[in-house]
């Protein structure tokens, strides 16, 4: 069992951390291997997070003063935390890979730029692109207009010279420029 002051230690740290985060997803890990366990870190920290197992009164402490005290409030059973600073939708998306793979990884709620959120909104958010995707998206979208306007732009002059060289070749205007002979005068 830990010493008073290592959960102290502990709930600090936790709280500094819990401090800077924009979201935190709690679940619960009980009936998961070790192997799978140590997957789901690996995944967790791969995408800028974190996933730990905490004891109810620790994450309690630690929430105290931060936005994540509303969700961590009152828990019961075994828990555990993933949070990231980054992209909320990359953590919801490994989370909700491992809950299908693993049925005995549940999600309780979630907390997301300081709302709390359901386990419904959670598998909602796990199907939004991610940020760099949605990044990627807008770029084409204000790209696509200035390609068009170059791409137009270009044709112009090549369109000029295409007609030109077709009507030399048709010998429209002969040798010096004359206008043909069944062509009207020009007034």
């Amino acid at each position: 069992m830990k010493k008073k002051a290592e959960k102290k230690a502990q709930a600090e740290g936790l709280r500094a951390q819990l401090a800077t985060v924009s979201t935190v997803i709690l679940s619960t890990f009980q009936g998961i291997t070790v192997e799978q366990d140590t997957q789901l870190r690996r995944a967790v920290e791969a995408a800028g997070g974190k996933y730990e197992v905490v004891k109810n009164t620790v994450a309690e402490r630690a929430a105290q003063g931060t936005a994540a005290e509303g969700l961590l409030k009152n828990l019961k059973g075994t828990n555990s935390i993933a949070y990231t600073k980054t992209d909320p939708v990359t953590l919801a998306k490994i989370l909700t890979k491992v809950a299908k793979d693993v049925p005995a990884f549940q999600f309780r709620a979630g907390l997301v730029e300081g709302r709390v959120i359901s386990i419904q909104e959670i598998g909602q958010l796990a199907l939004l692109p991610s940020k760099e995707e949605l990044i990627s998206k807008l770029m084409f979208l204000l790209n696509a207009p200035a390609q068009r306007v170059a791409t137009a732009l270009a044709a112009l002059p090549r369109n000029l010279a295409v007609v030109t060289s077709e009507a030399v070749k048709a010998n429209k205007f002969g040798s010096g420029g004359a206008a043909p002979e069944n062509a009207p005068a020009a007034e």
